[in-house]
């Protein structure tokens, strides 16, 4: 069979890989991909925003299945015209995917259908937004409405540092469009987990947990990026504590998306804050997480092709999903100036040493070949270090033992990463 995966990430590197362990799996492409994702699939030469030259491949390829990566097309409906074609392609439509292209419809759904979440307002008025803020006090959350590459939350501790978020939205449209309505809500205090599921609609199955660490500096300090680093498994999310994010999380959404008309297929992603053991839904991703991916996929046993195609034909319930017992752990390592302005072009040293190794896969998320065909730098976030292990300890010994072999000009990363899981 014959799959094509859509983006150049971290994710996508880890999706791209997995499915080269499938024993059904003949040949893989990657639109457009990186240097890491070209050693195991051929990287195509197309934008992920192209979606008629994607299906003009398709056809021409003859691919059987697609794999979408990031929300960008999800939320523009390339499945929407991909199935219009008949062609199988794994994610939610433009109307599921809407879950997460905006915060405004993620929380008035979950308020219709009584998923926990925090008390929040909509506001389309800069006047009556700095109002409320007033009004309400710090600390407090302050979200652009839509896609903003992870970077358009804002968790404010004072009541300047919220002024200024909102001027970066509303005013200075740091974010374009996707600030034309921003949501204001109340701030949780808690433990942080991310919890996502294969679904078809029908069935739900789980994948196994793992914690994401937004903030750039250790001990959880400095700005929010698009993730630091994770591990897996969290153990904060006990089985009752999973038996309750399912039964009102998890289940109420697929649910309450099918009793609005929409049958949603794919990976749902919840970032969830646990609050006295119980489960309250900071946000939904309509796709595998970044970098959890790069924890989870190492622990799938399963046969990832034959989720994804039972995912597509609605035939999940026929997978028997199996997990390894080992833990994982990945480390990002990052330009220097990340989450803000950063060079491209940097040589990286040391990835030869990664060939072949058990333990450790060395995911490329910003990454290219210059000239000479040398990999350099081509994003914030460069690298993802995943080391498998027996428990989280010995998993984030190997990831940090790996991360002293690799080198480039500015590399920056957190050094405590599972330390306290």
């Amino acid at each position: 069979m014959k799959v094509l995966v859509i983006g150049s990430g971290g994710r996508e590197h880890a999706i791209v890989w997995k499915l080269a362990q499938s024993k059904v799996v003949d040949k893989i492409y990657c639109a457009p991909g990186n240097a890491g994702i070209s050693e195991i699939a051929e990287c195509v030469e197309v934008e992920n925003k192209n979606f008629s030259a994607l299906l003009d491949f398709v056809k021409y390829e003859w691919i059987d299945l697609t794999v979408v990566g990031p929300e960008d097309p999800l939320a523009k409906g390339i499945v929407d015209i991909f199935q219009k074609e008949g062609r199988k392609i794994i994610g939610p439509t433009k109307a599921g995917a809407q879950i997460e292209s905006s915060k405004v419809f993620a929380k008035d759904f979950m308020k219709r259908h009584k998923i926990p979440t925090s008390e929040y307002k909509v506001f389309t008025s800069y006047t009556h937004a700095e109002e409320y803020i007033r009004l309400k006090g710090t600390p407090i959350v302050i979200k652009a409405d839509g896609l903003a590459a992870g970077k358009g939350v804002f968790v404010c501790q004072s009541y300047d540092e919220a002024v200024d978020a909102l001027k970066l939205i509303m005013k200075e449209k740091a974010f374009g469009s996707a600030g034309d309505r921003v949501v204001i809500e109340e701030c949780l205090q808690g433990k942080e987990v991310s919890y996502l599921v294969f679904t078809d609609g029908k069935t739900i199955i789980p994948m196994v947990t793992s914690k994401d660490h937004k903030r750039l500096l250790d001990n959880d300090e400095g700005p929010n990026t698009g993730g630091m680093g994770t591990f897996s498994p969290n153990p904060i999310i006990t089985p009752e504590l999973e038996y309750e994010i399912l039964e009102t999380v998890i289940k109420p959404t697929i649910k309450g998306l099918k009793q609005e008309g929409i049958v949603y297929k794919g990976i749902l992603y919840a970032g969830l804050m646990i609050i006295n053991n119980k489960p309250y839904v900071l946000e939904f991703n309509c796709r595998f997480g970044d970098p959890e991916t790069q924890v989870i996929l190492p622990r799938l046993e399963t046969d990832i092709m034959d989720i994804f195609m039972a995912i597509a034909e609605q035939k999940l319930n026929k997978v028997d999903v199996k997990w390894k017992n080992e833990a994982s752990l990945c480390v990002i390592l990052a330009s220097e100036g990340y989450p803000g302005k950063y060079k491209k072009g940097i040589p990286i040293y040391g990835l030869e040493m990664f060939k072949g190794l058990k333990d450790i896969t060395v995911f490329h998320a910003g990454t290219k070949f210059d000239e000479e065909g040398k990999i350099v730098t081509n994003g914030g976030r460069v690298l993802g270090v995943t080391a498998l292990g027996m428990d989280i300890k010995e998993a984030r010994q190997k990831a940090y033992n790996a991360i002293e072999l690799i080198n480039f000009e500015g590399m920056q990363y957190r050094k405590d990463i599972g330390l306290n899981p």
